[in-house]
């Protein structure tokens, strides 16, 4: 079932975006999963998905919200719409 970003909230750090999600992730899962690479995701498909992004640099997934960390060169307007679509074709 897809996700939705309800909110997005910005953090110190300019590269960094929290996003409140709709529902939570995963329920039952492990509640905190952060990945750098997609090898650290392999086991993950929101993971992989997420890193996939164009401009995404890593990635933290908790229970009801995510942070996206970005390329410094990438742009939030583009790196958003790439996460929304990542979360929309979530299973």
């Amino acid at each position: 079932m897809p996700y939705a970003v309800s909110e997005y909230q910005t953090t110190p750090n300019p590269n960094a975006l929290k996003c409140i999600l709709d529902r939570p992730l995963r329920p039952g899962a492990d509640a905190l999963r952060s990945f750098r690479d997609s090898d650290q995701a392999r086991n993950d498909p929101l993971g992989l998905a997420l890193l996939a992004v164009p401009g995404v640099a890593s990635v933290l997934l908790a229970d009801s919200w995510l942070t996206v960390n970005k390329s410094p060169e990438a742009r939030w307007p583009a790196v958003k719409a790439g996460v929304e679509r990542a979360l929309a074709a979530a299973e």
